[in-house]
């Protein structure tokens, strides 16, 4: 991995904490803050530091299942109305679809 702000690969690993101890997290839009607090649709969060420039940047830890989720669009994000139909509206465009 290089430094997005130098280009270097002289990149530390680390873990970004709260004031309090606790460990943030990235939580996705659509998910509610009442599930997050459970855990629910909340990723860890890995940090990287520069040792040549100081430029700090973060990796999100998403899972093989949000991967799948997400990649099937390019570009902007489709909203979560519009994604929650996705795969219905594939079928009944498709080619392959009852007549």
């Amino acid at each position: 991995m290089k430094c997005l702000a130098c280009g270097s690969k002289s990149l530390v690993s680390g873990i970004i904490i709260d004031s309090n101890g606790g460990k943030p997290y990235f939580k996705f839009d659509e998910v509610s803050i009442w599930k997050s607090l459970f855990g629910v649709g909340t990723r860890n969060i890995r940090a990287y530091g520069c040792v040549n420039c100081q430029h700090l940047q973060f990796a999100v830890d998403f899972t093989e299942t949000d991967l799948e989720r997400y990649q099937q669009f390019e570009g902007e994000q489709p909203g979560i109305l519009e994604r929650k139909d996705w795969p219905q509206q594939q079928w009944q465009s498709s080619r392959y679809r009852r007549k």
